[in-house]
């Protein structure tokens, strides 16, 4: 039987703080980022998919920051607020230069990660303790309440007609409770619905579940 050909859409979020689901899990790190001035210097940390590039994306809007990609040079020049989305992604010693630019010229830095200052293996040790003065706010694992609303969001982003609550509750009892599982079983059901040519059904979702 022939496939049914897949093409991927794009769908934009719109990144503002109003389109940030806020609960339990995330509220003291969305409440000290985004309505709370008084600390220059932040760490962001949570679990993989858990909205960490989202919420630094408002704050960066929010405060008029530059983000770090292969501008190093550009950033130790300039007098802007920066985020550094991702810390493990970069050279530690450039993001200890740019912290102690920061510090020094009065501005806010913003950094991410998905472990703990004290998960983390740091091969300059310098950075780890300048990290470890930051105020640090935690994206925690998702609860019910946060697990349905992201499915629900997903499913609607992917088009799905949904006739049965069913369905919700049918997947979240069998799924990865982990915001990178919801992403990856919603992603697979797509896949596999376009495939198929079917709506999203029990009978289909028990094909990858």
């Amino acid at each position: 039987m022939k496939k049914q050909k897949i093409f991927s859409y794009q769908f934009q979020n719109n990144l503002n703080e109003y389109n940030f689901f806020v609960n339990k899990t995330n509220f003291y790190a969305f409440n000290g980022l985004i309505n709370n001035n008084n600390n220059n210097q932040s760490f962001l940390y949570g679990p993989i998919k858990s909205g960490k590039s989202f919420l630094s994306q408002i704050w960066l809007k929010k405060n008029k920051a530059i983000k770090l990609n292969n501008n190093f040079e550009e950033l130790v020049k300039k007098n802007s607020n920066i985020l550094i989305d991702d810390l493990r992604k970069f050279n530690e010693e450039n993001i200890f230069h740019i912290v102690n630019n920061c510090i020094l010229n009065d501005l806010k830095i913003l950094i991410t990660s998905d472990k703990k200052i004290n998960q983390i293996y740091f091969r300059f040790n310098d950075l780890s303790s300048r990290l470890k003065t930051f105020a640090n706010y935690e994206i925690k694992h998702p609860d019910d309440e946060m697990l349905l609303t992201i499915l629900t969001k997903l499913l609607v982003d992917k088009q799905f007609i949904i006739h049965t609550k069913d369905i919700f509750e049918y997947i979240l009892r069998r799924v990865d409770r982990s915001y990178e599982g919801i992403y990856n079983v919603v992603n697979k059901l797509d896949l596999i619905s376009l495939e198929k040519k079917r709506q999203l059904t029990i009978p289909l979702i028990k094909e990858i579940l």
